[in-house]
């Protein structure tokens, strides 16, 4: 197995911060890779670790094929038969869909992690940055993006 490894010493280290904010129309993915990457090309990122953080307990992040629909499909059904809405949950005071959300939200995460290689997001072929709704209503969702590593 073959590997390449490079180290990067530098004195010129930066971090970049931004605040995205995304309207969604209630559960479902919501792709934001060209959103993350072009705040990676505004900044001037070369090399580094960009962090994404979504700043809510209903709504989560995850890193996902981009190519077939019925992936994303899939995932939803996985989810939902996860976290029914309908599974006698005793916290219901902001609805029936807020402790599924809750769930399906620890189940698959809050924040995400990519490498930034060459100026650009080191995702696979496939790979795609979503902001996933568990909630049915639409909202507006806050994600923090931060940027540690060098600029060009």
């Amino acid at each position: 197995m073959a590997s390449r490894l490079s180290a990067i010493t530098t004195d010129t280290q930066v971090v970049s911060t931004a605040r995205l904010t995304i309207a969604t129309k209630g559960e479902g993915f919501v792709e934001i890779t060209r959103e993350v990457a072009r705040f990676v090309d505004e900044i001037a990122a070369q090399e580094g670790a960009l962090f994404v953080f979504v700043r809510h307990t209903s709504a989560s992040l995850v890193i996902q094929e981009n190519a077939d629909p019925d992936v994303r499909t899939d995932l939803a059904t996985a989810l939902a038969r996860l976290a029914p809405a309908d599974a006698g949950w005793v916290h219901t005071v902001e609805g029936s869909d807020d402790m599924p959300a809750h769930i399906k939200t620890m189940l698959t995460g809050v924040s995400l992690y990519v490498p930034v290689i060459d100026g650009a997001l080191a995702l696979g072929t496939w790979q795609g940055i979503y902001l996933v709704e568990h909630r049915s209503a639409s909202h507006r969702r806050e994600i923090v993006l931060q940027f540690l590593g060098r600029r060009r």
